[in-house]
């Protein structure tokens, strides 16, 4: 038996979707530079990427693609292999694997995992290069000025600043070191773009978020975008990356080549692409990469640019920028194995966001597994499973006769046992989908996680107040003892649901124990009613369950 809410207009707020799926689904990460191991900060990329990924498969998006990757061309890897006395490529293989188990560890459900030195790569890069070329968008010209290795491009005089020795330049954004370079490039006609930039950024809806991000990136082209953009390298200089098509004295930019890794994996232009990206998500410091050059390239030969490009802050440890030299990278396999999977996930997405940089810290990972999963989520599912408190077995059976889903005061029975605070309860489940929607689709995941977060919180409450454990003593009291158990278990189930993008095993284990089955060919196996919340007329409750798997262990241990 399902009950269906019947709710006024007004008290079905959250009920749709704030954005519609869409048609498909399409998330990338950046591809990440192979010459330094993974830290905690690409492991943030991944999980906001998998986490938004995992709620489009839930909201029906189909199909639904997903790729992260390494991106292994360009002279910083050059010189890192050099150091190392070892070629390019066994550098890539070595710290691309790492990447890759690292992912794989961390739950990261992507669909493609590519490395711009595969062959399927490389011609989709000579492909958008010979378009490019042919449509009167390349030129050879000498090009001098001040070039970041390690960010690998040039800088506009706008964006070098002072270094902190006589005679030295650096990067104004990044603070890296910069070098004078004067040699004969390929240039993109970038300026020729500027305007066609300006209407898409300025476009509805916004295709980069957060709002800072977009204008800051409207700031850029309209006043920076003053020269056309160097695409190439000689190969005396930069031997390791993809030689320009019909011409071996140079090198192609490692940037046009990483870019290109988007439409490698989609497909395009075969008829079974799925191009445009639905979200590229990027750090900050490569968002001009993302949102002026990669768009413009796009423009230049016809293709779509993509629908949203999200740029998130980066990670501090003390409120310090991680460094080497510091000494305070963190280690994302080193707190796996302190912390687990799932702890690390929630903390990432409940302190990061896409504005303010997160801080790092041992201490509010602990705390926020001990409060929130172990002491909120985890102890919520021990009270509803515990065997005490199911003296009729594992199957609870809801009362509509003792808490009424209509009409409170039509039920003079209900008064004696429910309370405006359990009605409050429900109506915040019947919203919360809704809500959750809206953040998770803003990539505001932590508002997301809040809001179930205090879902829990009231549903632990209404355990107290209804005292089942005393409730368990008296015979008479059991009806009402399941029905309570019965509201506690539909809160869980809900909440497992809508926190699955985040901490999928626990939420898996959580509804498993709940009497849910999962199947593991479907992300939305057991949200089938997240569906009905979020599409459907009318609001729906699911009251009917499966049979508990009573007692088991704590879902999650604290530390």
């Amino acid at each position: 038996l399902n009950t269906w809410l019947r709710m006024n207009r007004a008290a079905r707020v959250g009920r749709f979707c704030t954005h519609a799926a869409p048609r498909h689904s399409f998330i990338t990460t950046p591809i990440f530079y192979v010459n330094a191991a993974p830290h905690i900060g690409h492991l943030y990329s991944a999980v906001l990427a998998d986490a938004s990924h995992r709620w489009q498969k839930m909201k029906g998006a189909e199909p639904a693609a997903f790729s992260t990757g390494t991106d292994e061309h360009g002279l910083k890897i050059q010189k890192s292999a050099a150091a190392l006395n070892c070629s390019p490529m066994e550098l890539c293989n070595r710290v691309s694997l790492k990447f890759k188990e690292l992912f794989d560890l961390a739950n990261i459900g992507y669909t493609d995992y590519i490395r711009t030195t595969e062959t399927r790569h490389r011609e989709k890069v000579e492909w958008l290069w010979d378009r490019l070329f042919d449509r009167g968008y390349l030129y050879k010209s000498t090009y001098e000025g001040w070039y970041s290795v390690p960010d690998e491009t040039f800088l506009s005089p706008s964006q070098v600043i002072d270094g902190p020795d006589p005679q030295t330049k650096v990067s104004k954004e990044t603070g890296h070191l910069l070098e004078w370079s004067s040699e004969e490039n390929y240039l993109f006609k970038l300026t020729a773009l500027r305007e066609r930039l300006l209407q898409w950024i300025d476009s509805e809806p916004h295709p980069i978020i957060p709002e800072v991000s977009r204008q800051l990136v409207q700031q850029w082209v309209a006043h920076e975008t003053t020269s056309d953009l160097s695409v190439s390298r000689p190969r005396t200089r930069l031997t390791w990356g993809i030689p320009v098509p019909n011409d071996s004295s140079q090198t192609m930019y490692v940037w046009l080549d990483a870019l290109t890794n988007y439409l490698t994996v989609s497909g395009y232009p075969s008829p079974a692409h799925f191009w445009p990206a639905t979200a590229h998500i990027v750090g900050k410091d490569i968002l001009r990469f993302h949102a002026v050059y990669w768009p413009a390239f796009l423009m230049a030969v016809g293709v779509e640019p993509p629908r949203r490009i999200v740029s998130h802050a980066h990670w501090t440890v003390g409120r310090s920028k991680m460094s080497k030299s510091k000494g305070n990278v963190v280690d994302p396999l080193d707190q796996i194995s302190k912390f687990g999977v799932d702890p690390l996930r929630y903390f990432l997405l409940k302190e990061g966001n896409l504005n303010q940089d997160g801080n790092y810290s041992e201490e509010r990972v602990a705390r926020l597994l001990n409060t929130d999963l172990a002491d909120t989520m985890g102890n919520l599912l021990q009270r509803i499973t515990a065997t005490k408190l199911n003296p009729q077995g594992p199957k609870v059976k809801f009362s509509t006769d003792l808490f009424s889903l209509g009409d409170r005061e039509r039920s003079p029975i209900n008064s004696v046992r429910t309370t405006d605070e359990d009605y409050a309860l429900v109506n915040n489940l019947i919203a919360l989908p809704g809500i959750v929607d809206k953040h998770y689709e803003n990539f505001e995941f932590n508002r997301g996680i809040t809001a179930v977060m205090g879902c829990l919180h009231q549903t632990n409450q209404f355990i107290d107040r209804h005292k089942p454990w005393e409730l368990v003593l008296d015979s008479a009291q059991h009806s009402w003892l399941q029905t309570v158990l019965s509201v506690a278990v539909e809160s869980l189930r809900l909440c497992s649901c809508l926190l699955h993008p985040i901490i999928p095993q626990s939420s898996e284990a959580a509804l498993q124990r709940l009497g849910f089955d999962r199947d593991s060919n479907s992300t939305a196996a057991t949200a089938s009613s997240l569906g009905c919340l979020l599409r459907s007329e009318e609001t729906v409750m699911r009251l009917e369950h499966g049979q508990l798997e009573l007692g088991g262990n704590p879902l999650f241990r604290k530390v």
